[in-house]
């Protein structure tokens, strides 16, 4: 796996197309972008299988999901097979390099959402993910709470979690496992902590994701622990107006957020470019982690 790529790795068509037309945002500054940010943004998408969100015609038109393979995407986006749910295989995309993930945006990928498992070991995730998704009249101030309340009860069955600015809405607590348990049993783990929460606090927390409980609450979502879920990657840009990041941040940063999307790009290429430390510093040492009873 390899970081920045050179600026002429791939030709880039129409470079002036507005990617983002309220924010003068254009193809070729998403390529610079992610030729930028790429040395942090592939340990985390960097053989895994993908769902991207491409926008041919930029965030005005019409955007789309896609998580399976195509030779039109470029020679360094790479298929893998994967067992659908009624047993046939289809071949998945993923990326190991900058220059796969250029070939991306030459094809008007904007958002980037990664499988937790690597494709040499699908069926055994590597990383858990919370959701915290606010309903209707949410403050952030509750949103932080949110966040801190989950931290802690991983701590209750002695698990470090890690922050992340969704990039729209929310707020997203990851966290490192070793692999070793199956899907089912990383969900049920996810699952009964977000129940735990909502069983306590039923008047901050939802576990359900019924539209008609979700006003006022936060939604715990666990559901982005099934196989073949996906979550935003870290430093990967929104398809959507103000061109937003999905950040990592440092716990004694949360305090300043105001909300979950912070950080324009624009500002995230400022945070690439000062950043001293990793803000998820203690990452590798916390893979180790194995599941346990929830505290």
């Amino acid at each position: 796996m390899t970081g920045m790529a050179p600026a002429d790795a791939v030709r880039l068509t129409s470079p002036g197309k507005l990617s983002y037309p309220a924010d003068g945002i254009t193809k070729q500054q998403v390529a610079d972008y992610y030729r930028t940010v790429a040395p942090r943004l592939l340990p985390e998408v960097a053989r895994r299988a993908l769902s991207v969100v491409r926008c041919p015609d930029g965030i005005k038109g019409q955007c789309f999901f896609q998580k399976h393979h195509a030779q039109a995407l470029g020679d360094s986006v790479h298929a893998v097979p994967i067992r659908e749910k009624d047993g046939a295989h289809d071949d998945y995309l993923y990326i190991e390099d900058a220059t796969g993930l250029l070939e991306l945006v030459q094809m008007n990928t904007l958002e980037l959402h990664p499988w937790g498992a690597r494709i040499d070991d699908l069926e055994h995730p590597d990383r858990l993910v919370f959701d915290l998704d606010p309903g209707p009249g949410v403050a952030w101030s509750a949103m932080r709470a949110g966040a801190r309340d989950v931290r802690d009860r991983l701590a209750g069955a002695s698990m470090a979690g890690f922050l992340r600015l969704s990039g729209g809405k929310g707020l997203h607590v990851v966290v490192p496992i070793a692999p070793g348990p199956g899907w089912d049993e990383a969900k049920a783990f996810c699952e009964a902590i977000a129940d735990a929460m909502a069983e306590q606090a039923p008047d901050r927390y939802v576990a359900t994701a019924s539209k008609a409980k979700r006003r006022g609450v936060i939604f715990i979502d666990w559901l982005r622990n099934a196989r073949g879920s996906t979550s935003v990657a870290s430093w990967s840009l929104r398809a959507r107006a103000g061109a937003g990041v999905a950040m990592p941040l440092h716990w004694d940063e949360l305090g300043r957020t105001r909300s979950g999307a912070d950080y324009t790009m624009a500002r995230a290429l400022r945070r690439a470019a000062s950043l001293r430390r990793d803000p998820w510093q203690g990452w590798d040492e916390a893979s180790t982690q194995t599941l346990a009873e929830p505290g």
